[in-house]
């Protein structure tokens, strides 16, 4: 059985562009695509965020946006077969619950009433830290039209521990179905006890670093390479910190994807640096990938 890709909505510009790169996705997976609403989404905004407007009616939201974020997709990918689901309890919960079942899930990368001023909406955040799946923030500027990203590389950070990696599979499976490039970029930067210019910091220890740098990248992409053999591949070996240059590697991607390790023992949600500024800061969708233990 072939996995939905599922989209969470909230009535904002942002889920509706959500709305389009998920049947976009969903299309080139070949996959269904499932319109969530959480009905105490709003709620949810308007606590974290007061704003001192009363919500829209509950029962008004709950009545129209699914069903329009269903025919908006529709309208987008007509031969696309999308199903809707509401569910009376906060968005949190619901759209972690839904990552169990999903190939990925889609979200907008701003909330509702309050959180309209902030970087990222307070929703996303959350289920980002706890998600069990890959989650695909749609954030950027690009036009949001396909045939606008046709070509455009996709870009993944190879990790600290490359081997296995479950986001550089990810990363290239989404480039196989773009007909697109990997842009696979490993990023070193010497301890800060190393850092400086004089003579004893800098030749031999900084190449012992970058050839370090060189072999995790090369252990990181042989599994994935030898699944995807025609997929091209674009190696980027940058000195400096991943929280920086990802981003900046972003500009003219079609899919930024960074892998999310959940420190042991840890509960609740939890987003690393990297992670936290590409959601930032990134000029592209990105896609958080959580990595097996």
């Amino acid at each position: 059985m072939v996995q939905p890709v599922v989209v969470g909505v909230d009535g904002s510009e942002a889920s509706l562009r959500a709305v389009d790169w998920a049947a976009d996705e969903a299309a080139l997976r070949g996959a269904p695509l499932h319109v969530v609403y959480a009905s105490l989404w709003e709620r949810y905004e308007h606590a974290v965020f007061p704003t001192g407007r009363e919500p829209a009616s509950e029962r008004l939201l709950t009545d129209v946006l699914a069903v329009a974020a269903a025919k908006r997709a529709r309208a987008r990918v007509p031969a696309l077969v999308v199903t809707t689901e509401v569910v009376a309890e906060g968005p949190v919960p619901v759209l972690r619950r839904a990552t169990h079942k999903a190939a990925a899930l889609v979200l907008g990368s701003r909330g509702r009433g309050g959180a309209a001023e902030l970087l990222l909406g307070s929703v996303c955040l959350a289920v980002v830290g706890q998600a069990d799946g890959p989650v695909i923030v749609v954030r950027g500027d690009h036009d949001n039209r396909p045939g606008h990203r046709k070509g455009r590389p996709v870009v993944v950070g190879v990790p600290d521990h490359p081997a296995d990696s479950d986001a550089v599979r990810f990363a290239f499976r989404e480039a196989a179905r773009r007909d697109a490039p990997v842009e696979a970029v490993r990023v070193w930067h010497r301890p800060a006890h190393e850092a400086g210019d004089h003579p004893r910091f800098t030749g031999e220890p900084a190449r012992a670093h970058r050839r370090r740098a060189v072999e995790a990248l090369e252990s990181g992409l042989r599994a994935p390479a030898e699944e995807q053999p025609d997929v091209e591949v674009r190696r980027r070996i940058v000195e400096g910190q991943a929280r920086t240059v990802l981003p900046e590697a972003s500009a003219d991607a079609a899919l930024l994807v960074v892998g999310a390790r959940r420190p042991h023992g840890r509960f609740g949600a939890h987003i690393g640096r990297v992670t936290h500024a590409v959601l930032h800061r990134a000029a592209c969708p990105v896609a958080v990938v959580p990595e097996r233990a």
